[in-house]
């Protein structure tokens, strides 16, 4: 089971291609994120994130990934210019003076609760080319997409998204690797085989009505020796986890399916649409008939993305 593909897929992430921003100099595009996980690739040039609490300055080969909410400004210098372009603005601006060349990658959480992963991303996390080297398979992933940006040809759209996944999928799976031994989550949680072992069993089949017994002896381990076990590295009860997991499939079906409570109830491990219900709610804020006609309501909305597949295969 590869857990971050599925918890990629059972988020419902929908990705957009900002594009190759050619950044005049002393212009400052604005980024509203509410409600995503983004990263800038610095292709040529050096620019400038302004984050609201420090400045970050990049280089060609950089990268910074935003976790979600981070609303920024992106400009070629290091003080802001009085006014931020919208995204929407710059097609209709003069290339003349070009600083500095960007691809930018949104990824959309458009509903909330949201995963622990997701919870425990950084605010910001910058990748120095320097720091990387030239030849590991992130460092050529962002120069073949520095590449193919510059010179597209046959397929370049498809070439270029799957570039971004596969350079959102080395960021994330870098910030596990590297999130704190002593600090309590989803990083610490996989580097231990016996509970990372619990979470791919959920993950394969959260429907299933896994009891604590049963986690326990598909691991070897006491019913009190796996409890104990799960809530030191992941900082919460094997059930709680098992609870957001059926949660986030739960909104996932009632957002991209047609499918009746009932239906939906019985797919993520629910005897009956009421019982359902009522967990949905308790997590969600909302019964899941609210939900549904919410995010129909705001299907339509300004910012948010539908044009293209997400990570992990889900249509967009």
């Amino acid at each position: 089971m590869d857990l971050l593909t599925d918890i990629l897929v059972q988020a419902g992430l929908r990705r957009r291609l900002i594009g190759l921003r050619e950044l005049p100099a002393a212009t400052t595009l604005r980024f509203p994120c509410e409600k995503s996980i983004g990263f800038h690739v610095v292709v040529s040039g050096r620019c400038f994130v302004h984050t609201g609490a420090e400045v970050l300055a990049l280089r060609a080969g950089d990268v910074a990934l935003m976790a979600r909410g981070q609303d920024h400004r992106l400009s070629t210098v290091e003080k802001l210019s009085k006014r931020a372009i919208e995204l929407h603005e710059w097609s209709v601006l003069p290339l003349d003076g070009v600083a500095a060349s960007v691809v930018s990658g949104a990824y959309q959480l458009w509903h909330t609760p949201v995963h622990p992963l997701f919870q425990e991303l950084p605010d910001w996390y910058v990748l120095r080319a320097e720091a990387e080297g030239k030849l590991t398979p992130l460092s050529l992933a962002i120069d073949l997409l520095a590449a193919e940006t510059k010179r597209p040809d046959l397929g370049s759209q498809t070439v270029v998204n799957s570039l971004l996944d596969v350079i959102f999928s080395f960021i994330l799976r870098r910030i596990v690797a590297e999130s704190s031994a002593n600090k309590q989550g989803f990083g610490q949680a996989v580097r231990d085989a016996q509970v990372r072992r619990v979470l791919e069993l959920m993950h394969e089949d959260c429907a299933r009505p896994w009891t604590l017994v049963e986690l326990a002896k598909q691991t070897g381990l006491s019913r009190t020796g796996l409890a104990e076990r799960f809530r030191s590295a992941m900082g919460d009860t094997p059930l709680n986890y098992l609870r957001s997991l059926r949660i986030q499939a739960a909104m996932r079906l009632l957002c991209e399916t047609e499918q009746s409570l009932e239906q939906v109830a019985g797919a993520v491990g629910y005897s009956d649409a009421f019982s359902f219900s009522k967990v949905f709610k308790r997590s969600v804020g909302m019964a899941p008939r609210e939900f549904r006609q919410k995010n129909a309501q705001e299907s339509a909305h300004t910012y948010r993305f539908r044009e293209s597949p997400s990570v992990g295969g889900a249509s967009g």
